[in-house]
Order: C-alpha cells, then sequence, then structure tokens
C-alpha cells in the first residue's frame, strides 16, 4: 500500500506537461473554410498537417467568411485571448472585392498587428495581390502593404494563401480541379495543396513561441 501511494505522490508531483501551441487564423472565408465539410476546412487540414510533423498545437478558427481588414481589427481584441500564444492573419480579399481604399485596408492590418504585438502574440502575416484592374497605383499600394507591415512588426510572412498552389501567377486553367465551383475558395484538395505551402511557414511561427 505503502508502495502504490509514493507511486502516486512521484507522478503527481512530477513536471507538468507543456500546453500545446495555441494558434488563432484571423481572416475571412479562406479561413474559415467556405463551402467544405468542417474536417475538410483550412484550419482543421493545417491543425492535422502541423501534428503530423510533431507539433503540439491547436488552431482555432477566427475566420468569418466576408469579413474585411475592418472586421479584422474589430474582432483582434477578443480573438487575442490569453490562451493565445501566435495568429494566422489572412485579411484582405474582401477589401479587394469592393474597392476599398488599400490605406484603409493599411490601417486595419496596422492595427491588427499592433493589438497582437501588445498582447506579446507571435504573428505570421499572409499577403495577397490585387488584380491590374484596379489601376497601378491601388495595386502598387495594396501589394506592398504586406511586406512593409510584416517588416516593420518583425513578423512572419508568406506572400500568398495560395503559395501552395503556385501562387498569384499561376494560371487559373492549371489550378481548376482544386477549386470550388465559384473559383474563388478551394476545394478540399486544395485546401490542402494550400496547407502544405503554408505548414513551413506555420511551423516556424510554433518556433517563435516561448515554450512553457
Amino acid at each position: 500500500m505503502r508502495k502504490a501511494i509514493v507511486g502516486i505522490l512521484t507522478v503527481l508531483s512530477g513536471p507538468a506537461l507543456a500546453d500545446p501551441v495555441v494558434i488563432a487564423a484571423l481572416g475571412d472565408s479562406l479561413t474559415q473554410g467556405y463551402g467544405l465539410p468542417q474536417e475538410d476546412g483550412f484550419v482543421p487540414q493545417l491543425e492535422s498537417w502541423l501534428r503530423e510533423q510533431g507539433a503540439d498545437v491547436q488552431v482555432l478558427n477566427a475566420g468569418v467568411s466576408g469579413d474585411t481588414t475592418a472586421g479584422g481589427l474589430s474582432r483582434a481584441a477578443w480573438t487575442l485571448t490569453p490562451d493565445v500564444d501566435a495568429m494566422i492573419v489572412t485579411l484582405g480579399g474582401n477589401d479587394l472585392l469592393r474597392g476599398i481604399d488599400p490605406a484603409n485596408s493599411r490601417a486595419n492590418l496596422d492595427g491588427i498587428l499592433q493589438a497582437a504585438a501588445d498582447a506579446d502574440v507571435k504573428v505570421l502575416l499572409v499577403g495577397m495581390q490585387a488584380p491590374g484592374n484596379y489601376g497601378p497605383e491601388y495595386k502598387a499600394a495594396f501589394d506592398a502593404m504586406y511586406p512593409d507591415l510584416a517588416e516593420q512588426y518583425g513578423t512572419l510572412y508568406a506572400p500568398s494563401f495560395f503559395e501552395g498552389m503556385g501562387g498569384a501567377d499561376t494560371d487559373p486553367a492549371a489550378v481548376r480541379g482544386l477549386m470550388q465551383a465559384d473559383g474563388i475558395h478551394p476545394n478540399a484538395d486544395g485546401v490542402l495543396k494550400v496547407v502544405e505551402g503554408l505548414g513551413p511557414q506555420v511551423l516556424k511561427l510554433i518556433g517563435q513561441v516561448p515554450s512553457g
């Protein structure tokens, strides 16, 4: 009996297991998993991929379909709970669809990154590129805000959510089989390609989180 009690006390007094790294994925429909069964969305597939690489991680789905950078900023404070160690920011596509002034989008992203910095949360900022039909000045301002802000805040940076599918310069016909019927959102196979492209950067993000 005494040996059993000693054994229990030894287990209870042993080193505590580290908590998993908690990553909040702040974004729009691409993050939320629009048009897909829950298990096929970006967040579940990313979490599964990261765990296959040996990462002890939990990825929270903070994606809202239709959200702009302004919406992301309005949600940043309550997304950044004390449990969150890191954040992936993928916003701006709906700003493009609405033709929002890049200066406004930049200010919103700046606010999100500042909130993360204040909370001591590491960030991976995912960029995107505007189409040419908005004009060269709009495109230059929009495209530049992501790398500029990443450098300003010292965050990790990925040029495109679709990097694993060839990035912004990919011929749409070449990836048609990886997209849903709307041609905007990836299907389950497309999401896997996205995850394989972004995954190494997310592993770097996890590596920036202090242990314990």
